[in-house]
């Protein structure tokens, strides 16, 4: 009997030390797991350590669903014991209209862009270097009077007869001034800085992707760049325009291809935005030769494998062509998110591969939209780099699924 009973007390004793354990390990997941989770349609749901979603309960919502989705699971801790029941949003998709059609963009510059230092002088004599002043500054001022292009910026100095100017620069953002003395130029007599700027410029790329509902736009998957400094361009406005793809000079190893173009007087739109990740901008009207309308895709969702592109190469409009993702990165926040390969032997026979121009051009996997092409390698015409589309929204604050 006596046996009997300490049995007993011992089983209790066992069972209360179980049940203690179980429910801080209850606790535990009630804490960790959340009161309520979101996903994409099309997605499974998140596992928090080892707490999964129950089968049973999950309503399969597809990825080409326009509406949104609520409902509860309960969590299961190894597939069984019910931890939590939870509150599931399932979200719809984004879904743009597909680009591939070439743009053109006229734009002037926020302040006057540094580009270089003129030849007249040695550089430990020249003004602008001795001053402060470096490639990719921001000229905005000059004396507390506000500077918006090259020919205010040389009109000040020309009359500054030599007097000590307060220079006021942007660089990474930040704003701060110089100290800037013009010297007196034996070439045309006049007071000059020593520097090379621009405030203006113009180039052709092509369309990723349309908001149907507000023809928003992004392109290029790249940010326009100065040629001598290869920064950003820090955009005051921009106009989009038509453009006319008049040919292809087909891209060799150490030389990369360009599509020519000519603009056209037709002006579609507006550009608001140039990042890295592309320009953004909103068009007067949907053109007629955008794509098919398509969700977007996650950088999760992007595979190694077959793709393909949308470009235009002639007047026939967009048209489509093979290639091939490789080296996803899945950390990359910026435009180079993954290797492409040009295996379409109609665009290798016309371009050669990627070229200069062709920055932009939609990917599609799987029926999403899942990002663009935006370099190529210059020793290597046929490969070149893509961005996520992820990241170009990210970079015009788009979002990635649509409002409840």
């Amino acid at each position: 009997m006596k046996k009997f009973l300490k049995n007993t007390r011992r089983a209790g004793s066992l069972s209360l030390t179980v049940l203690l354990a179980l429910a801080i390990l209850l606790g535990a997941y009630n804490y960790i797991i959340p009161d309520s989770v979101c996903c994409m349609s099309g997605e499974a749901l998140p596992e928090f350590a080892g707490a999964i979603a129950d089968p049973n309960m999950t309503v399969s919502v597809s990825s080409s669903s326009d509406t949104s989705t609520t409902y509860q699971t309960d969590y299961l801790l190894f597939g069984v014991l019910p931890v939590k029941t939870v509150s599931v949003n399932v979200e719809s998709r984004t879904k743009l209209y597909v680009g591939g059609m070439p743009f053109g963009v006229k734009f002037s510059t926020d302040g006057v862009m540094v580009v270089g230092y003129g030849s007249e002088l040695p550089k430990n004599m020249n003004p602008a270097y001795v001053s402060g002043i470096r490639p990719a500054d921001v000229i905005t001022g000059i004396n507390g009077n506000a500077i918006h292009d090259v020919n205010a910026l040389c009109k000040a100095i020309e009359q500054s007869a030599g007097k000590t100017l307060t220079v006021s620069c942007r660089r990474s953002g930040k704003e701060f001034t110089v100290k800037l003395t013009p010297y007196l130029s034996k070439t045309d007599n006049k007071y000059k800085s020593g520097m090379l700027v621009r405030d203006s410029g113009a180039g052709i790329g092509t369309v990723t992707y349309i908001e149907p509902e507000s023809c928003l736009f992004g392109g290029l998957g790249h940010g326009i760049c100065d040629g001598e400094t290869g920064a950003i361009i820090p955009m005051e406005r921009g106009v989009v325009t038509d453009v006319a793809v008049n040919g292809v000079v087909k891209g060799v190893c150490g030389t990369p291809g360009e599509l020519r173009g000519s603009f056209k007087q037709k002006k579609l739109g507006s550009l608001l935005k140039n990042s890295s990740c592309g320009v953004f901008g909103i068009l007067s009207e949907l053109p007629g030769t955008h794509g098919e309308l398509l969700p977007i895709a996650l950088s999760s969702e992007v595979k190694c494998g077959d793709a393909y592109i949308y470009c235009t190469l002639d007047d026939t409009g967009p048209q489509r062509y093979s290639i091939k993702i490789s080296d996803i990165d899945r950390s990359a926040s910026g435009n180079k998110c993954f290797t492409v390969k040009v295996c379409d032997p109609a665009l290798l026979e016309k371009t050669g591969g990627i070229v200069q121009g062709m920055s932009g051009s939609p990917i599609i996997q799987n029926g999403k939209l899942v990002g663009a092409v935006t370099h190529v390698l210059i020793n290597d015409p046929t490969s070149g780099y893509g961005i996520f589309i992820e990241n170009m929204l990210t970079s015009a604050q788009m979002p990635m699924a649509k409002a409840s």
